[in-house]
C-alpha cells in the first residue's frame, strides 16, 4: 500500500511535479542556509534603535530640575530661596536679583549681592546675616522693562522661600 503511495507518475506530470518539488527543496535549503532571519532582525534592530533614542528624551523629561544658583554671602547662617515669575505666573529665565544689606555695628559692613535665576526662574541666597541694620532686606528682581520686589526680614524667619512677580512699572506723574 505504502508502495503505490510513492509511485511515481510517467511523462509529462513527472516534470511539473519534479520542478514545483525541487524549487520547494531549493528554497527551504535557502532558509536553512541562513544563520538568521532578515526581516525578524530588521524588525528588532528598529525597536532597540528607538529605545535607545527615547531613553535619553524621557530621562531629560523627568529630570527637568535644574541645579538652583546658589550665592554664598558668607555673613551669616540665613538663606532666602526666590522664585521669579512673570504676570502670567511662568518662571522667568535669566532674570537678574540684587539686594545690598547693611549689617554689623552701625551697618559699618555692606554687602551687594546679584545673581540670575535658572530655567525654573529660582535663585537661591545663602550666608545671610541674622542681623541687618535696616529690616526688612529688599531683593529686586528685574528683566527686560518688568521689576518686582520681594521683602525678607532675617530676624523673624531664618530660612524662608518668597516670590517676586515681575510687573511693568507704572508711569510717573510728571508735573
Amino acid at each position: 500500500m505504502s508502495v503505490e503511495r510513492l509511485r511515481v507518475p510517467s511523462g509529462v506530470a513527472w516534470r511539473e511535479e519534479r520542478s514545483i518539488l525541487t524549487s520547494a527543496f531549493t528554497y527551504r535549503r535557502n532558509l536553512s542556509s541562513r544563520s538568521y532571519n532578515c526581516e525578524d532582525m530588521n524588525r528588532m534592530l528598529r525597536v532597540l534603535c528607538s529605545i535607545v533614542v527615547a531613553v535619553p528624551l524621557l530621562s531629560e523629561a523627568q529630570s527637568h530640575n535644574e541645579k538652583v544658583p546658589v550665592i554664598e554671602g558668607g555673613a551669616g547662617p540665613c538663606s532666602l530661596e526666590l522664585t521669579v515669575v512673570g504676570t502670567d505666573g511662568r518662571p522667568v529665565y535669566a532674570a537678574t536679583v540684587k539686594v545690598h544689606i547693611a549689617y554689623g555695628f552701625g551697618g559699618m559692613r555692606r554687602l551687594d549681592l546679584e545673581a540670575g535665576t535658572n530655567s525654573d526662574g529660582k535663585v537661591k541666597f545663602a550666608g545671610l546675616p541674622a542681623r541687618v541694620q535696616r529690616p526688612p532686606l529688599e531683593f529686586h528682581g528685574s528683566k527686560d522693562e518688568f521689576t518686582g520686589v520681594a521683602a525678607f526680614d532675617p530676624s523673624t524667619e531664618c530660612q524662608a522661600k518668597r516670590d517676586i512677580t515681575l510687573e511693568k512699572p507704572k508711569a510717573q506723574d510728571r508735573r
